[in-house]
């Protein structure tokens, strides 16, 4: 399996980050596979941000959850993160991330994008 992300690698303060991941090798759809997005900011821990499951139901990080929302293209086997709201602080690089919900592991890895929010 393997996991691209794009978007825009600059955001002002107060827009909407809307990332993508482009996923080959596997579809979004195969049963007990969940595609997260996982976030670390310079100097910081890698931060959970939420996972959208093989049947469509999304889960989010308690702290994030008012400001995120993950959704899919099954015809494009893509999947997408959209924060809102946001302030230097949301300033990382993102992963698309490919697990397993039975056994709650991340298998395969997207290589990242640098977002960085300033005006």
């Amino acid at each position: 399996v393997q996991l691209q992300e794009s978007g825009p690698g600059l955001v002002k303060p107060s827009q909407t980050l809307s990332l993508t991941c482009t996923v080959s090798g596997g579809s979004i759809t195969t049963n007990d596979c969940s595609w997260s997005w996982i976030r670390q900011a310079p100097g910081k821990g890698l931060e959970w941000i939420g996972y959208i499951a093989y049947s469509g139901s999304t889960y989010y990080s308690p702290s994030l959850k008012s400001r995120t929302s993950i959704s899919r293209d099954t015809s494009k086997n893509q999947f997408t993160l959209q924060l809102r709201s946001l302030t230097p602080e949301d300033t990382a690089v993102y992963y698309c991330v490919f697990g397993t919900i039975a056994t709650d592991e991340y298998d395969y890895w997207g290589q990242g994008t640098q977002v960085t929010v300033s005006s």
